[in-house]
């Protein structure tokens, strides 16, 4: 169940509705180079054009300094959006002056208008109370869509909710009831996968995962901080020290809850991360001094692939090594089409590398739900505040 009231329960005919999106999309030469985010945003943007509301967008993208930055602007974004929903949209340079008040007051029943990036201004990292309550002016609602954003308190996140009734637009709803039931309620066996550099940035996902998993299988970079706590050499692979005794606490924990924690049994090496580097496949106990680990081995990919293929929920979140060059990259492919061939269970794949990864090898249509939301993903799942979600109104 969502807890939250949404934009399915309010009336928005003829009202000026805020709506903040995730539109912090890559870009490249002023172009936007992937879709995905606005794609995700148009069945709220579609819901509220049809049922009348006068749709004002607002949405972040880069890391602009507080101040207005040409290469930051959301004008690629607006052609965009323009093209997939097939009418104009209106454009403010202005965020909350008289220019956006002006454009705002000009609309009428259907009509979007998009301001420019939130963070043009300073108020909007701050979560500044006077910027938040001018961008509420420009509004009668407030719906939130942005799940990529939700962990952050910021102005257009949390800060306009003081000021408007507030409600979850439909990808949010549908971000957090998916995330949320996957832990509640899965279908068995539950199987994580988990990868990418650092056990800092998922210690709380993993302790989290071994309260519902039956089996978590751990990639990547991090493996190395698994193995090292389980008294292994693993040459010059990147290892967090000050995570090795919580990685201990962890597989204990797995051993008491009786939750299978499968580490690799071998890995691709190699002495430098270059396309044309020099390679080698070793078992975990036999890496070599002056080389590291950039990929799991052939055998840890069977023994991964085993794991999904029984799975009836998946839980995905980060690679399984150097996926973005050719001699590191079996690894990941490889599980990104194991869980894709899995057409019987639930995968749920929780953003960042992950969702680049299902891009590189054309499995995106293979999985079940593809978060939006990295960081937001991950704040949710290890239990954490998500101040843009507990701002809505609740039910």
């Amino acid at each position: 169940m969502f807890a939250k009231k949404t934009v399915k329960d309010v009336d928005v005919r003829g009202k000026r509705v805020l709506v903040r999106v995730d539109f912090n999309v890559p870009l490249a030469e002023g172009a936007v180079t992937d879709d995905t985010r606005i794609r995700a945003a148009l069945p709220t943007i579609r819901y509220l054009i049809d049922h009348g509301a006068r749709v004002i967008l607002m949405s972040h993208l880069g890391r602009p300094n507080g101040e207005p930055d040409p290469q930051y602007s959301l004008k690629p974004v607006r052609r965009v959006l323009q093209r997939m929903i097939g009418r104009n949209v209106a454009f403010s340079p202005d965020i909350v002056g008289a220019e956006a008040a002006e454009a705002v007051g000009r609309m009428i029943d259907g009509e979007i208008l998009m301001l420019e990036n939130v963070r043009f201004d300073a108020g909007e990292k701050t979560n500044d109370p006077e910027f938040a309550r001018r961008l509420a002016g420009l509004a009668d609602v407030f719906v939130n869509d942005a799940f990529g954003a939700a962990h952050r308190a910021h102005a257009s996140t949390a800060g306009v909710a003081a000021y408007l009734p507030a409600y979850a637009g439909m990808l949010l709803e549908r971000e957090v009831k998916t995330l949320t039931g996957m832990l509640t309620d899965p279908d068995r066996p539950f199987v994580g996968i988990l990868g990418g550099s650092k056990v800092s940035d998922k210690f709380g996902v993993i302790d989290k995962l071994l309260d519902c998993c039956d089996t978590v299988l751990i990639g990547g970079g991090m493996a190395f901080t698994f193995l090292v706590a389980k008294g292994l050499e693993v040459g010059d692979s990147i290892v967090e020290t000050d995570w090795v005794e919580p990685a201990k606490q962890m597989l204990e924990k797995a051993k008491g809850h009786g939750i299978d924690l499968v580490l690799p049994t071998d890995f691709v090496v190699a002495s430098e991360i270059a396309e044309d580097a020099e390679t080698r496949i070793v078992g975990r106990e036999e890496i070599p001094a002056g080389m590291m680990g950039l990929d799991i081995g052939p055998s840890t990919i069977e023994l991964f692939k085993g794991e999904v293929a029984a799975a009836r929920t998946i839980f995905w979140n980060g690679p399984m090594g150097v996926f973005e060059m050719t001699p590191f990259e079996a690894g990941t492919r490889e599980i990104a089409i194991a869980v894709g061939r899995n057409n019987r269970a639930a995968s749920i794949i929780g953003g960042g590398d992950s969702v680049a990864a299902l891009k590189k090898f054309d499995l995106e249509d293979r999985v079940t739900f593809v978060s939006t939301g990295g960081g937001a993903s991950m704040k949710l799942l290890e239990g954490s505040a998500l101040p843009g979600v507990d701002a809505l109104l609740d039910k």
